[in-house]
């Protein structure tokens, strides 16, 4: 359903979001072994991610990529559109350029309804909140083996 771009932005900013808890700046490289992902291309998206204010970065010894306060309520939704944009959120799914509610393509009213639960469910927590229940182990940000 997502890109692998936003796939490992999702892992990433919820990894940064855990060792951000812990008061850790963390490097791309310790982001991309912990959620194997190839470096350059994880560098890149959280770069990305820093202009459009979804993570922040500090340069330096002691910087890294970390969140804070003016991050907590952004949410899944957030780092979708700023990644991949918002169109699995607006506009036709057949592409069509005139399609509304009054002029609605064949799918219009089907795709309207899983488009509304789609958006609940990813703003139904925050970024932050995702990361707490992967730190207590409800839920896992890795496969497991």
């Amino acid at each position: 359903m997502f890109s692998k771009a936003c796939q490992y932005g999702i892992k990433s900013v919820i990894y940064v979001w855990k060792q951000s808890l812990k008061g850790y700046k963390v490097g791309a490289k310790e982001i991309a072994e912990h959620i194997h992902a190839p470096e350059p291309f994880t560098a890149k998206i959280l770069q990305d991610l820093v202009r459009k204010e979804i993570v922040s970065s500090q340069k330096g010894p002691t910087g890294g990529f970390y969140v804070d306060k003016e991050h907590e309520e952004l949410t899944i939704r957030d780092l979708v559109v700023a990644i991949d944009g918002d169109q699995l959120f607006v506009g036709c799914s057949l592409g069509l350029k005139t399609c509304s509610e009054s002029n609605p393509c064949p799918i219009h009213f089907d795709i309207l309804k899983i488009r509304t639960q789609l958006e609940e469910m990813l703003t139904k927590k925050s970024l932050k909140e995702l990361a707490i229940e992967v730190e207590s182990g409800d839920t896992v940000l890795a496969r497991l083996a």
